[in-house]
């Protein structure tokens, strides 16, 4: 059996607050299994049962949709020690809502559903930890959702900024480059500078890098408005 690196797992959200010991401990109690995948594989197909906890514990991978026309739409990456589809675990439709395929080389840890339960009714704080994470995920597609909604890229531009915004600020630091966005939005990426560029033009916002100053916040709340 490979050998469990347990500091990496007891910093994953599932474990946090649980030491590498008591994570071994954890570990020496129930059945899992641990899997290894090329870069470039496919992991999950959407619409395929979730019928496993499954744990990134080395390398990255990514979810993607591809819409009606072909486009493929990145949703995030997961790193490890990142959960793939924690939301979709139980419920009456429990399948993957996106493709999974790795990015690099990973190594997957998978605990099946049964034994997950287990765990969850032995230790109080994995229970509280997956509510919290599966809450968070939540909260993440919902914000998705209204990214998609957006008709334009200069309106999904100015909902992203402004967001970044809250607390009355008026500049924001982009945390994610021209690529991360135009994957966010679904977009190419020449079209999320082009739309960068027209909101600085157009009086807007003043970008200097990563940093946005903002110019005209009621004109960006405008451009939210399809």
């Amino acid at each position: 059996m490979i050998k469990m690196d347990y500091s990496l797992l007891s910093n994953a959200p599932l474990f946090k607050g649980i030491s590498p010991d008591e994570v071994e401990l954890i570990f020496g109690s129930i059945p899992y299994k641990v899997k290894n995948f090329h870069s470039g594989s496919m992991i999950c197909v959407s619409g395929e049962s979730v019928d496993s906890l499954m744990i990134v514990i080395n390398g990255i991978v990514k979810g993607e949709m591809v819409d009606y026309a072909g486009r493929v739409i990145k949703i995030e990456d997961i790193p490890a020690p990142g959960i793939l589809a924690p939301a979709f675990m139980f419920g009456s439709r429990n399948r993957f809502p996106v493709n999974v395929v790795t990015i690099s080389s990973v190594e997957l840890l998978l605990i099946m559903k049964a034994d997950f339960l287990k765990l969850m009714m032995m230790n109080d704080t994995v229970l509280i930890n997956f509510l919290d994470i599966i809450s968070n995920r939540s909260q993440f597609l919902s914000e998705k959702i209204k990214f998609l909604n957006f008709k334009t890229i200069k309106g999904k531009l100015a909902h992203f900024i402004l967001q970044k915004a809250e607390n009355d600020r008026n500049s924001v630091i982009l945390d994610m480059t021209q690529n991360d966005l135009a994957d966010f939005f679904g977009v190419a990426r020449p079209s999320v500078a082009r739309a960068l560029h027209d909101l600085e033009i157009e009086g807007f916002i003043e970008a200097k890098g990563k940093k946005i100053k903002i110019i005209d916040k009621d004109g960006l709340a405008d451009l939210t408005i399809d």
